[in-house]
């Protein structure tokens, strides 16, 4: 849309499109209460799979990423063994867990980043952003394969490879998901969902900001337009960006 040549009417013509549009609004609305509800009824698969992670204080079962709630989500994000930095795509994302994290982790939810390299690799990362959000490795497990995020050579090469439920041939070494648990009174863990590519929309909080404006995310590729948030011109590397 050419922003620059948009209509424009009178106040009254603007509040009757707006009503309009309103009503689309909360049709959307509703349809997005069934959608979720949905998904909180999708049937679960129970987790028996001995997965091990590495944390600041060396290794970690699943059960253990839990803390003391009984739901968790992970964030599985595109690090791999020898990369700088992470991915663009998911620090973007990164930049809006703390803050929903002040409030979920005082509603039964434990939120986590998984990533394929080892833990020391990425530590320097996640200063230099700035992040406080609780962040893993599960080097030397098949926790990346077995939920999506990570493709292994040899199917690559048979075409075998799945990304978003889906035969891709383009699956790369890392690509970005976010999968859901629960754990139980008896301490059983099921996996409940699995989302990834645009699915991931909804975690990004400045997208529904763009949403609103006239210009919208106005981007030709996703995220194409997305840097560290210490890369911006004019960036300043801040204490609050470079602390603990």
């Amino acid at each position: 849309m050419n922003v620059e040549n948009h209509p424009v009417v009178s106040r009254e013509a603007w509040l009757a499109a707006r009503k309009q549009h309103l009503e689309h609004e909360k049709a959307f609305t509703k349809e997005r209460d069934r959608l979720s509800a949905e998904r909180r009824a999708l049937p679960w698969v129970k987790v028996d799979k001995d997965y091990h992670f590495q944390g600041p204080n060396g290794e970690l079962k699943l059960a253990d990423l839990f803390g003391d709630h009984s739901q968790l989500v992970v964030y599985h994000f595109m690090f791999a063994k020898d990369w700088e930095e992470g991915c663009q795509g998911c620090s973007f994302l990164s930049d809006h867990i703390d803050g929903a994290n002040q409030h979920l982790a005082h509603h039964d939810i434990a939120v986590v980043a998984v990533s394929h390299a080892p833990f020391n690799e990425f530590q320097d990362f996640k200063k230099r952003m700035g992040w406080k959000f609780d962040w893993v490795s599960s080097e030397g497990c098949d926790f990346n394969y077995d939920f999506g995020v990570c493709a292994r050579a040899e199917d690559v090469a048979a075409g075998k490879a799945t990304y978003n439920y889906e035969k891709t041939d383009s699956a790369e070494e890392e690509m970005p998901g976010l999968s859901v648990f629960y754990k139980d009174n008896a301490g059983n863990i099921f996996h409940t969902y699995s989302t990834y590519a645009r699915g991931l929309d909804m975690l990004v909080g400045a997208y529904n900001y763009l949403d609103l404006t006239p210009k919208g995310r106005n981007e030709d590729e996703i995220m194409e337009w997305v840097r560290h948030h210490d890369r911006y011109e004019g960036a300043t590397k801040s204490s609050c960006c470079h602390g603990n």
